[in-house]
C-alpha cells in the first residue's frame, strides 16, 4: 500500500522574509515586493471607490433627496469615477500582477530597470495623494472626464485632482517602458517570441498603449490646468477656443485606456483557461494576433464617443465600423477560450468561476458596445444609463472578474498558502450574481430614457433603482467575504506547495513563494508555455548553458 504524500512545506527563505523591517520594503528593488505594495494601495483605492459607489446607490433608492443634496451627489460620482478609473482600474493588473509575474514568466531575475520600477510606485502614491487631497479639500464636480468648458469654470477643487491624475500618468508611462524593455531584453534562453506566455503578451500590448497614449492625456490635462490658472482660452468659445478639441484629445487617450483596463484581464483569463481545462490553448497565435489587433485598432475609435457632437456622416460611419472591428478581435479571443474548454478536463475552482463570469460580462458588454457603435442607436442611448451599464460590464465587471480571479489563482504563488476553496467558489458566484443584478436594471433604465449623472428621477424609475441598489449591496457583501477569508489565509491557510494547480505556466517553475532572486539558477525553457500535451505535471525546465 502506497504511503500518503507528505504535506508540502513552506520554503525556508523567500522574498517575503529575505529582508525584514518596513524600511526594507520601502526601499526595495525586488519586483515582487513592489508588485505587492502596488496591490495593497490598489485594494485601498478599490475600497474607497466602492464606498462612493454605495453612497450613490443609496441616494438613488428614492426620488428626491435620500442622504445627500445635488452638489454632494455631483462630487460623489466624480470621486467614484476618478478613484475607480484613474487610481484602480488602469493600474490594477499591470502594476500588481504584471510587476510580480512578468519576470517570473520570462525566466528573469527582475525587471530591466528596478529603481525606475520603485520610482513608478512612489509616483503613483504621490499622484493618488494629490488627487485625494483635492477631493477632500473641496471635491471636484466635473465627473471623471473633466469636460470643458465646465471644468475650466467650476468653483470646485478641480486643479489638484487634475494634477494628481497627471502625476499618476507618469507612473503608468514608466511602468510601460519598463515592461517593454524587460520583454525585449531579459527573456531566458529558450523563450522565443512565439513562446512568450499569453499573460506577458497582454501586458506587452498594454504597455505599448500606455507609452503611446498616456502623453496625450498628460498634455490635455496640462492645457486644462493652464486654462484654469492663466485663462489661455484654448477650450473657451468666448475666447475663440473649442471645447470639442478637448473631447478629441481626451478620448484619443481614454478609449485606448479601455484596453489598458481589459487587455491585461484577457491575459489573466488566457492563463487560467489553459490551467483549469488542462489543455493547450485552442490557438496560441490567434490570441496573440488579436491582442496586438486590439492594441492597434483601439487608437482609431475615439470618435464613437462623440456621435452627437456634430460629426460628419462620413466620420461617424468610419468610427462606427472601426469600433465594430474591435469586437471582431474580442470575439476571436472568446471563441479561442471556448475552444480550449471544449472537451477539456475542467476543474471547478474559484478562479475558473471568475473565468466564466469574465466571458459572460465581456460577451454581454461587448454586444452592447456594438449596439452603441451604431450611430442611430447611440443617439438614443447617449448619456443615458444604458452607457453606464455598458461600460461597467466591460471596464469594471470584466476587469474585476480577471483581477479577483487572478488574485485567487496567483495567491499561492505570492504567499505560499491556500484559501478555503469551497468558500471561494460560493463567493465567486455571489460576486457575479451581484454584479449582474446591479447593472442589468441600468440597461433597462437607459432604454427607457433615464439620463446619467442625475440625483433625482421620476417615480416610474424607482423599482429599477431599488433593484440596482440591492445588487450593489450583494456585491459589496461578496467583496467583504473575500477580504475576510484571504486575510485569514495569509496566516492560517494550508501551505500550497510549489504548484498547487498543476499548471504548466512558466511562473510555477519557481518555488511558492519565490526566492528573492526568483530562481536558484538561470532556467531554460525547452517546452512552450501552456503545454498540456506532455504527461508530466511540472513545467519542464533545463539549466541554461
Amino acid at each position: 500500500m502506497s504511503q500518503p504524500s507528505a504535506e508540502p512545506a513552506m520554503p525556508e527563505r523567500h522574498y517575503l522574509n529575505a529582508e525584514r523591517g518596513v524600511w526594507s520594503w520601502l526601499t526595495t528593488h525586488d519586483h515582487k515586493r513592489i508588485g505587492l505594495m502596488f496591490l495593497g494601495v490598489l485594494l485601498l483605492m478599490f475600497l474607497l471607490g466602492g464606498v462612493f459607489a454605495m453612497a450613490l446607490r443609496i441616494e438613488l433608492l428614492t426620488p428626491g433627496r435620500t442622504i445627500m443634496g445635488h452638489m454632494a451627489y455631483n462630487r460623489a460620482f466624480t470621486l467614484h469615477g476618478v478613484v475607480m478609473v484613474w487610481l484602480f482600474l488602469i493600474p490594477s493588473i499591470p502594476s500588481s500582477f504584471g510587476n510580480f509575474l512578468l519576470p517570473l514568466m520570462i525566466g528573469s531575475k527582475d525587471v530591466a530597470f528596478p529603481r525606475l520600477n520603485l520610482a513608478s510606485f512612489y509616483l503613483y502614491v504621490l499622484g493618488a495623494a494629490i488627487a485625494l487631497w483635492g477631493m477632500f479639500e473641496g471635491g471636484a464636480d466635473t465627473g471623471w472626464t473633466f469636460y470643458t468648458p465646465f471644468s475650466t469654470a467650476t468653483g470646485t477643487a478641480v486643479l489638484p485632482v487634475l494634477l494628481g491624475v497627471f502625476v499618476v500618468g507618469f507612473s503608468t508611462i514608466l511602468t510601460g517602458l519598463n515592461f517593454i524593455t524587460t520583454v525585449h531584453t531579459m527573456r531566458a534562453p529558450g523563450i522565443t517570441w512565439m513562446k512568450i506566455p499569453l499573460f506577458v503578451w497582454a501586458i506587452y500590448g498594454t504597455s505599448i498603449i500606455q507609452v503611446l497614449a498616456t502623453p496625450v492625456l498628460g498634455m490635455v490635462l496640462v492645457l486644462v490646468m493652464l486654462e484654469r490658472v492663466a485663462g489661455v482660452g484654448l477650450f473657451d468659445p468666448a475666447r475663440g477656443g473649442d471645447p470639442l478639441l478637448y473631447q478629441h484629445l481626451f478620448w484619443f487617450y481614454s478609449h485606448p485606456a479601455v484596453y489598458i483596463m481589459i487587455l491585461p484581464g484577457m491575459g489573466v483569463i488566457s492563463e487560467m483557461v489553459c490551467a483549469f481545462c488542462r489543455k493547450n490553448p485552442f490557438s496560441y497565435k490567434v490570441i496573440v494576433v488579436s491582442t496586438v489587433g486590439i492594441a492597434f485598432v483601439g487608437f482609431l475609435t475615439w470618435g464613437h464617443h462623440m456621435f452627437v457632437s456634430g460629426e460628419s456622416a462620413l466620420g461617424a460611419g468610419a468610427f462606427s465600423v472601426l469600433s465594430m472591428l474591435v469586437a471582431i478581435f474580442t470575439a476571436l479571443k472568446i471563441f479561442t477560450w471556448l475552444g480550449t474548454m471544449y472537451r477539456g478536463s475542467i476543474s471547478i475552482t474559484a478562479p475558473f468561476i471568475y473565468v466564466l463570469g469574465f466571458i459572460f460580462l465581456l460577451f454581454f458588454g461587448g454586444m452592447s458596445g456594438v449596439a452603441v457603435a451604431v450611430t442611430s442607436a447611440d443617439i438614443h442611448w447617449h448619456d443615458t444609463y444604458f452607457v453606464v451599464a455598458h461600460f461597467h460590464f466591460i471596464m469594471v465587471g470584466a476587469s474585476l472578474m480577471a483581477f479577483v480571479g487572478g488574485l485567487h489563482y496567483w495567491f499561492p504563488k505570492m504567499f505560499g498558502r491556500r484559501y478555503p476553496e469551497g468558500l471561494g467558489i460560493g463567493t465567486a458566484g455571489l460576486i457575479i450574481f451581484g454584479f449582474i443584478a446591479t447593472f442589468l436594471p441600468q440597461f433597462l433604465l437607459g432604454n427607457m430614457g433615464m439620463p446619467r449623472r442625475y440625483a433625482d428621477y421620476p417615480e416610474r424609475f424607482q423599482s429599477l433603482h431599488v433593484a440596482s441598489t440591492a445588487g450593489a449591496s450583494l456585491l459589496g457583501f461578496g467583496f467583504l467575504i473575500i477580504a475576510i477569508y484571504l486575510g485569514w489565509s495569509l496566516r492560517y491557510g494550508r501551505v500550497a506547495g510549489r504548484n498547487p494547480w498543476e499548471s504548466r505556466g512558466y511562473e510555477w517553475v519557481s518555488e511558492s513563494p519565490p526566492p528573492e532572486s526568483n530562481f536558484h539558477e538561470q532556467p531554460a525553457f525547452p517546452h512552450p508555455p501552456h503545454d498540456y500535451s506532455r504527461p508530466d505535471v511540472s513545467p519542464e525546465v533545463g539549466r541554461a548553458a
